[in-house]
């Protein structure tokens, strides 16, 4: 059965962004050590589960042409996944959507997400989106989460696990540290 592996940069206060979806103490820390294992890690998936405002964000950056734009080698690796693999919107507000491959899912997030869980293929990979885990993660239908923590404190913002009702237990099973001093996180829900 495919797996839906959330991966999530937090500041290490605790927050996956500022009071209006701000992200830019993300990107201070951004290395090309961090987009090769950014591209590594959706290259074991296949499906991207997305929400609205991750959605309308990412495909604003990623949706144009990586050719064009001043990257390292290894985020064009990772815009070429992204804008090739099927991404799966989960939003109540959206009637469209634009970018490739994309679609807005039509049943509930439940049975969308069993559903796809049982298809072929590879992994299926959550970024942001801190509404739509906290429904899977509820449902028990979240499998891994990778936390990008950061090394940065914002005091205030949106914190990732606001909308879960009780205690989530997990084992960490891997820790990868970065040269800026970002570290991933690794667990597995108990």
């Amino acid at each position: 059965m495919r797996k839906v592996i959330v991966s999530m940069n937090v500041t290490l206060d605790g927050f996956m962004a500022g009071e209006h979806c701000e992200l830019d103490w993300h990107f201070k820390s951004w290395n090309e050590e961090m987009a090769r294992a950014t591209a590594e890690q959706l290259s074991k998936a296949d499906t991207i589960l997305l929400g609205g405002i991750t959605y309308r964000g990412m495909a604003q950056y990623w949706n144009s042409n990586p050719v064009n734009a001043i990257r390292p080698r290894e985020d064009l690796d990772f815009a070429s996944m992204l804008n090739s693999y099927p991404k799966v919107v989960f939003s109540k507000t959206m009637s469209t959507v634009t970018w490739n491959n994309a679609r807005l899912a039509k049943r509930d997030i439940g049975e969308e997400v069993a559903e796809l869980k049982h298809r072929r293929g590879k992994d299926m990979i959550i970024y942001g989106s801190g509404k739509i885990v906290a429904a899977l993660t509820k449902l028990g239908l979240v499998d891994e989460f990778r936390m990008w923590v950061h090394p940065v404190v914002i005091g205030c913002g949106k914190p990732v696990f606001k909308e879960l009702p009780g205690m989530l237990d997990l084992e960490l099973y891997k820790i990868e540290a970065f040269s800026s001093g970002v570290v991933i996180l690794y667990y597995t829900i108990k």
